[in-house]
């Protein structure tokens, strides 16, 4: 294993990606990130990784990016985009593929989709066609097709816990008795990584899944097992695969058109047909309920790591009233600049709560305290353990401190009685101007009570939150 190697990763910023980049990292690999904001990718890699600008729909940007790299992986897809994303998925593959050969790289690999027959979905057509086009640019490529993937923070993931945990009783179309063959992130990751060093020639397209075959009702009986949960599911023949996509954008989180997308994907078996990567590499997938049970374990630490949504691109419009939904979580989030160091930003996010207060509408903030121990929750009395410091495990007021970094990142978890579980976070980023406040706010509602509690609220909370980053900035303003 040669650590020296120069590796470029695209796709950094995804949910596949951005766990591939940690695992690289932790073997200390030499790793080179494409972003096409590498300003908000900068502050997530590590000290020794570099962090590029540049697009794959930008052939200049790539010409650079690729000097000295010996490995690429292309990690990069359309399922946010709209209109022509075949065009724009082969346009950007032909781009890193010419790339690619003119930089000498010595070997691409990708991750795509698995399925196969003569009526395959668009999407998962495109991302076969995006394989075909970098096993044909002359670099050596291993083409990863995977089953669907089973994670926290995946997308099929998040689909079938949403659908599992807010209906007890299902009206269930054909599609959930189509086979598939899931396979956990950690799978995943662990055949991209050991990519790096297998000995191969040329060209290879090599088919993962799970140690299971199952049907999607069998992922999501499994899935409800797990969380100990009943649900009835009822059979119903006439739900075509565009009124099933409705219906998932009213009662799932997915963003309509990738709801959409991933129907239509779904509608193809996705069952290794070859075992040639388990003759290969010493990866052995683990089955489904192991899977779930892993995905169920990380999805609290995986908050603040990468979910499927984190790349949708400016081009997919967000929902202009009551949050942005990203997997089974709501999510209000606001940013503002202020003309000093993260440092001196940081102390003032540092001391909220206790004898500083909320820095706007304290009095309502007593309220809802009081009101919270009404109902047996912690309310507003606890305080703080001190005024000027904070560490992991520390209450302030009604939260409590799950995440810290020192002039970086501040994330509270409430300790309030609520239908869910809500977070609220800071992060402190240098920029041009000095440094940039966001300010986010994350509801995981539970049931049809946790999405009636977040809507009824949301101008108030919108009003609170706002007024808080305002008061903030001011107080940031007074100190200089």
């Amino acid at each position: 294993m040669d650590q020296s190697r120069l590796i470029l990763l695209t796709g950094a910023t995804g949910y596949v990606g951005g766990r591939l980049l940690k695992a690289l990292e932790a073997q200390g690999r030499r790793v080179r990130c494409l972003a096409r904001r590498p300003e908000f990718l900068q502050p997530r890699v590590a000290e020794f990784t570099q962090v590029a600008g540049g697009d794959v729909l930008d052939p200049p940007s790539l010409a650079s990016a690729m000097e000295g790299v010996e490995t690429a992986y292309y990690l990069v897809h359309s399922m946010a985009s709209g209109g022509a994303f075949e065009d724009e998925d082969r346009r950007a593959a032909g781009n890193f593929a010419e790339a690619a050969r003119r930089a000498g790289v010595r070997r691409i690999i990708y991750l795509g989709g698995l399925g196969g027959g003569p009526h395959l979905s668009p999407h998962l057509a495109s991302r076969q066609e995006v394989g075909r086009i970098l096993r044909e640019s002359g670099v050596p490529t291993i083409e990863f097709r995977a089953s669907i993937i089973i994670g926290s923070g995946s997308l099929s993931f998040e689909m079938i816990r949403a659908l599992v945990d807010r209906l007890p009783v299902m009206i269930t179309p054909r599609w959930v008795r189509i086979m598939a063959q899931p396979i956990a992130i950690e799978d995943v990751i662990a055949y991209l990584v050991a990519a790096l060093d297998v000995q191969v020639d040329g060209a290879i397209v090599l088919e993962i899944g799970g140690a299971d075959r199952v049907s999607y009702q069998k992922i999501m009986l499994e899935y409800a097992r797990r969380r100990g949960l009943r649900r009835l599911m009822i059979p119903v023949p006439v739900l075509t695969a565009r009124l099933s996509s409705l219906w998932l954008g009213l009662v799932t989180p997915v963003y309509a058109g990738v709801g959409r997308k991933l129907v239509d994907s779904i509608l193809n078996e996705t069952l290794v047909t070859d075992d040639l990567a388990m003759r290969m590499f010493a990866v052995r997938p683990r089955g489904i309920g192991a899977a779930i049970e892993r995905a169920l374990l990380n999805e609290d630490r995986e908050l603040a790591e990468t979910r499927w949504s984190d790349p949708l691109s400016s081009r997919s419009a967000a929902r202009e009233w009551g949050g942005v939904r990203f997997g089974s979580r709501l999510v209000d989030s606001r940013s503002a600049s202020v003309a000093c160091p993260p440092s001196k930003a940081f102390e003032v996010i540092r001391r909220i709560g206790g004898a500083t207060g909320w820095y706007y509408a304290d009095w309502l903030w007593r309220v809802r305290g009081f009101l919270d121990l009404l109902i047996g929750g912690a309310g507003l009395r606890r305080g703080r353990r001190a005024p000027d410091s904070l560490l992991p495990g520390d209450t302030v007021d009604c939260w409590r401190v799950e995440a810290l970094e020192p002039d970086h990142l501040l994330r509270l978890s409430s300790e309030m009685r609520l239908p869910g579980r809500a977070w609220l976070q800071f992060e402190v980023v240098g920029d041009d101007s000095g440094s940039s406040i966001t300010q986010t706010a994350i509801f995981d509602p539970v049931g049809l009570l946790g999405l009636f509690y977040w809507y009824a609220l949301y101008p108030l909370h919108s009003l609170v939150f706002a007024g808080m980053l305002r008061g903030i900035v001011r107080q940031v303003a007074v100190q200089g």
